[in-house]
Parts: C-alpha cells; structure tokens; sequence
C-alpha cells in the first residue's frame, strides 16, 4: 500500500477499517470523516470484530443501559454506519431475525489481519510475512473510543485491548529472535521488543546483545544499570540477568543469533516480589538414554525448553529460565547445589529413552533443599514427527509438574498456624478449603484469599480465587445470586487489571461472566485464558461447561477432554466428566451420557448438582431404577431438591429443560 498525502491511500480494497490507533475508515483509498458520536465508532468496531450475527438485545445492553429507548438509539447508531458502510448499492449492515451482522467482503480490516497470522501461529512465519504484520500493530485498539458509564463495554473493549498487546509482543519478540544480530534491523527489532516488554529477561538479554556486538560498551553499561533500577522498582530481581548477560556477552560479537527462551510476551527468570513469594522451579535438560549409556541431549534439552516455555506460560510458578539453567547442567551439581545456584525450591529432574514408535520421558520433582523426591512419572508419546511427541510430552509433563506442586504447596499451607502465612500460602490455604465444595468451606477458601490479597494486592491468582468462592456461591445458591454474580465479576475485574497476561485472571472473568447469562463473552474470556496458556487445565474445563451448556456440545467434549488429558487428577474432575454428560445429552446419546455421568457422580466430593446430572442422564437412557437411587442420594442431602432447583442452576438451553422435565417425575424429582 503506498500514501500520497494525509488523506489519499491507494490500496486494493474498497473499504479499509483501521481499528489499531485512532480509528479510520478509507473509502477506495480517501479518508471517509467518520461520526463524532463515540457511540456509533464502537458500535462499528464491536460488529467489524465479532465474527457472525449479534442479537440486538446484547448491542443495547453493550452500548445503551440508560436511554429509555435503547432500541431506538442503535436503530439510530446503524443507520449511521449504513452512511459509512454502503457503498455502490452494496448494504453492509445485515439485519435478520432480530440479529445485526457487518459484510465485510472487500475489507481491508488491521485488527483482522493480526488474529489471522495468530492463528496462523506467529512462530510459523518468517520475517518477510512478519514485518507487515508488526507494521499493522500501531496503537493500542480504538484509542479515544472509551465510553463513560458503559460497563459491558468497558469490559469488551479492556479484554480485547488485552489481547491486541499481546499479539503485539508475541510479533514484536518473534522479530526479535529472528532478526540476525548485528544486521542492519537487529537493534530496531531489539528495541521495538524491549518497548513492549521492559521486564522480559529475553529482551534485555537480546537487546544488550545488539549493543555489544557494535561495541557499545557504554550503551551496554548504561542499560543494565537504568534496567536494574526499573526491575528495582517493580520489586523483581535484575540479578539473574545479568548473570546470564555475563556467561552469554563473549558470545555476543560473533555474527549469529543470540539463542533465547520461547517466553514469548513473559518474565522468563524469575522474579522475586518483595511482599509475595512465588514456589520456583529449574527443570533441567532430560539426559538421554542410548545402548551402553548417555548419548546426545538433543532431543532431550527440546523437550525441557518446551516444558520450561509452557510452565512460565502458566504464570503459576517462577520458572527459572532456559538459559541459566542450561548453563549448569554440564556440572553434575546435586540437587541441593542446583537449588542454592539458582534459588529455586523445587528441580525437575529426568531422563528421556527414544524407541521406533516415539519416546518415553522419567522425570521427577524434588524439593531442592532436602532431596526429597516430592513426586515421579513416566510419560510415552507415539507419534511420526518428533515434533508431535514433544508437544505431547511436554504437555502431560508440565501439567502433572503444575498439579503436583500446587498440591504439595497445598499441604504445607494447611500446616501452618494462620497468622503466620505469607500471602502465597494464604493464597494455597484457600485452595485447600476451596476444594471441598461445602458452603462452610467455601467461606473459610474466601477468607484465606482475602488475606492474601491483603498481603499482596497484586497476586492476581488470589483475586480469581476470590471470585471463585462467589461463583460457587452464586452457583450452589448458598447467597443471593446478584450479589454473589457482582462481587465475582468485581474479584476477576481486579484479578485482571493486576496481571492481564494470567490465564486464571481471565478463566475467572469467564466463569462470572456466564452467571450473568453472556455465553458470547464468557467464551470470549475464557478462550482467551486457554490462549495465553493452552496448558491452563481448568481454561479448558470452564470452556466445556459454558459449551455444554448452550453452546457448540462437540466443541464441550473436545473441551473436557483435553482438560482431563492435561489434569486426570484434577479437583474439579467430577465438572470435567459431568460437562461432557450434559453434552452428550444434547447430541442424543442418552446412553453414553449417563455412563459419563455416573463417573462424574463418583469422584470425591461431587456436589448435589453432578448427583442430578447423573438422576436425569439415567432417566433419559431409560434406566430408571438407577435414576432413582441417585434421586434418593440427592434428597439425603437436600430434602427439598427437585428439578426445578437444577435448571436454575444451568443455562440449558429450551430444548434440553423440556427433556429433563419430561422424566423428572419418573424419578420423583418432580416439583
């Protein structure tokens, strides 16, 4: 695309919709003014965004909670946009069955072409198709289009923004590894990527890299001094990196790529909060094992570097980053020694055997001060591509690790008088109670969590926390629904704005979400956190039970079972096997549904409503009999329970209630 002038752009599209920066639209090339109504501008924004059609329902609630007319002020909004829009004849604002939809064939849209290449995968492109891209991420999305007491709003638009800045800096770090250090784009790529990411170990090692190798020994000296003051003030440790800048700078002047972490977007070392701690771990390279002995750790230092990238990604625990743990491992150091070199509490250890169908991977976690072996595991993959068994491995790998350490944190939280906890073990005695699944728990879970946000008010998986013991208690009625639903979103809504990179800041923004009965954003957010870590186990669950629900029912047992696959011990397993009951009820396999339900209704602490999955599955399979014992566990439990006490629970769809009111007087569940 070239300029001539502010105003005129050649380009090969009727219709331009820039969305990064101030808003423009261009019309074959001209710039179109566009309303001074923000209203209108996000309206156009919001649908140019959202993929399919929108029930006017949602728009008015999205921009128009105070007019008395909310339908006649977007009646107003669209017609505007039909003035923008329209061209040569052409109607680009669809209204059908009460739905609005934007055509947007011959568009040129930014923001488009960024979650195409994201989807695409970013690390699959080169520089060629990256620099165009990254040319396309100018501003943060619809600068000046903030609306003034517009909630609905204000969330979509901080939850995209969100998103935005991250395809921004996964662009950004990708340019940055690429380019060649010391050509010609290697200091800008190395800037641009600092810009976005001032805390990331990787950046400021690459940075400095660039520096170096045009020997800019002062430049050099004069970051690393302005950087440590930066961490300084962000209470994180500087210390790591310049360790690692120290090992990696005799490296720097020769003619190649400095080789960083997969990080992308992420502190990659560890970093220590001066009020909370973080648990940490090194996972060190996987020794591979051959006939007669130890052979090459190619494959087995990939598989560690993926499990180390996907962990950090987590955001669960420090992780300490490839490069310093890379650095040691040719050492022989004990596992006490590995743990004081790098301040860590727990070392992955392992080893790796490669066989004609795929791999096996030993690993085992210790606490580093004592040696004690705190959890061990084998894992096997079969798969062609070497690249698909890592990715497999890796994936039950750093699941299990994750699991394994939050329950051991768990353990010895409960322990431990509770004046004397820190904000993280406050944070994990929460856990400990929340994982009950009683209305006394629940309270004793919220309690221990507001603790820990008092502690530490930017521990952001402490405020999700939070708003999950408002979720349940929304969910389970042991409060007033409102109530409970507005102090959850406001718990996420504070979980977010700590740290938006956090996959369970946003899991819990999707959960609250779907008590408010917005399915399209709860998934929204819940996508979201699965995105920012597709190894986050219970993202994929909450996606399951929104999808079962009223959604996609194949998309929910995809769902479920993947989030089993990466957690088959997990807390929550009974929700994981009853989503996918639901699900299948949806589809007509009755038969199918209430063998999965039956599992679900088996796992420890499974509450009132997996036992009313599994009476209602039963019933439609035509298996009363066994319908009817769990209908007698329920009222054991709850006299009163009946179906209607179960709908209300859900957001089943008008199809699915009629079912289940069909057989609930079979089983006495009748109201």
């Amino acid at each position: 695309m070239e300029t001539d002038g502010p105003d005129v752009v050649f380009s090969a599209k009727e219709l331009e919709l820039r969305l990064l920066g101030p808003m423009k639209l261009m019309r074959r090339g001209v710039a179109v003014p566009l309303p001074p109504s923000r209203k209108v501008r996000a309206l156009l924004a919001y649908l140019a965004l959202t993929p399919g059609s929108v029930p006017r329902e949602r728009l008015c609630h999205l921009l128009w909670q105070v007019p008395s007319d909310p339908r006649g002020e977007l009646r107003w909004s669209l017609s505007k946009i039909r003035l923008l829009m329209d061209t040569d004849g052409r109607k680009r604002v669809i209204t059908a069955n009460d739905r609005i939809s934007l055509d947007l064939e011959d568009c040129d849209i930014d923001a488009r072409h960024i979650q195409e290449a994201r989807r695409r995968g970013i690390g699959n492109l080169d520089l060629e198709a990256l620099r165009p891209i990254a040319g396309r991420c100018g501003g943060d999305l619809l600068e000046g289009v903030e609306i003034d007491n517009s909630p609905a709003f204000e969330h979509w638009l901080t939850s995209v923004r969100s998103e935005f800045r991250l395809y921004a800096l996964e662009i950004a770090a990708e340019i940055g590894k690429k380019t060649p250090v010391g050509g010609e784009d290697g200091l800008p790529a190395a800037r641009q990527w600092l810009d976005l990411a001032p805390l990331d170990a990787d950046a400021n090692l690459r940075f400095l890299a660039e520096l170096s190798r045009r020997r800019m020994g002062d430049a050099c000296n004069r970051h690393l001094d302005a950087a440590a003051r930066l961490f300084a003030d962000e209470g994180e440790d500087f210390a790591p990196i310049r360790e690692a800048w120290e090992r990696l700078r005799p490296l720097s002047r020769q003619p190649a790529v400095v080789v960083v972490s997969d990080g992308v977007g992420r502190p990659s070392e560890p970093i220590h909060v001066t009020v909370a701690r973080r648990a940490s771990i090194a996972v060190m390279p996987f020794r591979e094992l051959v006939a007669g002995g130890a052979g090459r750790n190619d494959l087995g230092s990939a598989v560690a570097h993926d499990v180390i990238s996907k962990l950090a990604r987590l955001r669960s625990l420090f992780v300490i980053a490839r490069g310093s743990v890379f650095a040691i491992a040719g050492e022989g150091l004990e596992l006490p020694e590995i743990g004081r070199r790098l301040g860590v509490d727990y070392v992955a250890t392992g080893f790796l055997e490669q066989h004609e169908l795929g791999i096996a991977v030993n690993v085992e976690v210790a606490e580093a001060a004592t040696a004690h072996i705190v959890w061990t595991e084998r894992f096997e993959a079969r798969a062609a591509e070497h690249f698909a068994v890592v990715d497999e491995i890796s994936n039950s790998i750093v699941s299990s690790i994750a699991a394994e350490i939050e329950n051991e944190e768990r353990n010895r939280a409960i322990l431990k008088p509770p004046d004397s906890l820190d904000a993280w073990e406050a944070y994990h005695r929460g856990l400990w109670h929340m994982f009950r699944f009683t209305a006394e728990e629940n309270e004793r879970a919220a309690e221990f969590f507001r603790l820990s946000t008092r502690l530490d008010p930017t521990f952001s998986r402490a405020h999700a926390g939070l708003s999950f013991t408002h979720w349940q208690r929304a969910f389970q009625r042991w409060g007033d629904r409102d109530g409970e639903t507005r102090d959850a979103l406001k718990a996420a809504g504070q979980s977010l704005l700590v740290d938006d990179q956090n996959p369970a800041a946003h899991w819990s923004m999707g959960r609250a979400l779907w008590l408010t009965g917005d399915h399209d954003q709860a998934v929204r957010a819940l996508e979201h956190s699965v995105l920012l870590s597709p190894n986050f186990a219970l993202g994929h669950y909450a996606l399951s039970f929104v999808h079962a629900q009223s959604g996609d029912p194949a998309a929910a047992i995809t769902a479920s079972d993947y989030s089993r696959l990466l957690s088959p011990y997990d807390p929550l397993l009974f929700g994981m096997l009853g989503t996918r009951a639901i699900a299948l009820i949806r589809l007509d396999a009755f038969e199918e549904a209430a063998d999965w339900a039956i599992k679900a209704a088996a796992r420890p602490n499974a509450h009132v409503h997996i036992l009313a999955i599994a009476a209602h599955c039963l019933a439609l399979a035509g298996r009363l009999s066994e319908a009817r014992s769990y209908a007698a566990r329920i009222r054991l439990q709850k006299p009163d329970y009946r179906t209607d006490n179960f709908l209300d629970a859900f957001h089943f769809t008008p199809d699915v209630i009629a079912r289940y009111r069909q057989v609930a007087a079979l089983i006495g569940l009748a109201t």
